[in-house]
């Protein structure tokens, strides 16, 4: 088997090391030595961008929060019109480098679309600064809400997390929020916002058996009521 070969290191704001590393055509992102997202698995992205945005009905301008491999905004693109508006915010700088570099190929190069305007910092703070800005939200950072490899991430899935995001969103959005498995706790939190909330296990790749992924979804009422 061929090693692994390193092609380029970057430290995340809390001191993280992230690696970006690649054997043959599998590529891979570490951080600090742990897996954080492979090009191998991405059919869970896919699923978070289906699912959350045919509960959105006719979406129009959606947030991707959290770049990766480009997959989740790749799958949205594929989804939404060509009058369409997607925002997509990363941390890291150099990951948005990697997407427009040596990565770029494997979800087609989404960044490059006319459609995809990319923010270079926290979505936490993107999300504050919103109120029913969005159709759907769609989260793909970290791990999902409970385990967490940056700590610092935690904010966007308590209660306050929760409410920043339904306040961006528009009657009827949907939250999409992409994690490694199943957390009673969160489902809790976001009907405690007044969300309408479930989460579904989906196969991690583009085939039936194998490892499942949580996706969760959280839809605002359409009816009119008091926002935020």
């Amino acid at each position: 088997m061929k090693p692994w070969e390193a092609i380029d290191h970057a430290r995340s704001p809390d001191g993280t090391l992230l690696e970006l590393v690649r054997r043959a055509d599998e590529w891979v992102v570490r951080a600090d030595g742990r897996t954080l997202m492979t090009s191998r698995t991405h059919g869970s992205e896919q699923a978070l961008a289906s699912l959350a945005l045919e509960g959105a009905g006719s979406p129009q301008s959606v947030l991707v929060g959290g770049l990766g491999l480009g997959f989740t905004l790749r799958a949205t693109l594929d989804q939404l019109p060509a009058n369409a508006r997607v925002v997509v915010v990363e941390l890291v700088p150099e990951l948005c480098a990697w997407n427009r570099g040596p990565v770029a190929h494997l979800a087609r190069r989404p960044l490059d679309d006319p459609r995809t305007e990319l923010r270079v910092g926290d979505v936490v703070d993107a999300i504050a600064r919103a109120r029913q800005a969005y159709d759907a939200i769609l989260l793909d950072v970290d791990n999902g809400p409970s385990a967490l490899i940056h700590g610092s991430n935690g904010r966007l899935y308590d209660d306050a997390g929760v409410r920043a995001c339904r306040s961006a969103l528009r009657r009827g959005g949907v939250l999409g929020v992409w994690s490694t498995g199943p957390d009673a706790g969160y489902v809790r939190r976001l009907r405690r916002a007044g969300l309408e909330a479930e989460q579904r296990r989906v196969p991690a790749r583009d085939e039936p058996k194998g490892t499942r992924h949580v996706i969760f979804l959280g839809r605002k009422a359409c009816n009119r009521g008091p926002e935020g």
